[in-house]
């Protein structure tokens, strides 16, 4: 059996990105909660997210040019 560690290192890397973001929504956005109440967490969560919106589309625009690359080359 053969490991494809490029693959795997790419997963960790995905799992990772994901697991932070998880992390800073729901513990950030908690802990506004608690101390400032639920306007003020909607208003963080707002701010987070416009926060992300750049990097994910930036991340977009990345994988669009890995796909149209890997169909571009011949085999």
């Amino acid at each position: 059996m053969s490991k494809d560690l490029r693959k795997y290192s790419q997963e960790t890397y995905v799992r990772l990105a994901l697991g932070a973001a998880i992390l800073l929504l729901v513990v950030g956005v908690g802990l506004i909660w608690i101390f400032y109440g639920g306007g003020a967490a909607g208003m963080g969560l707002t701010c987070l997210l416009a926060g992300f919106a750049p990097v994910i589309l930036i991340l977009l625009v990345f994988v669009a040019m890995d796909w149209i690359l890997r169909h571009a080359r011949p085999k």
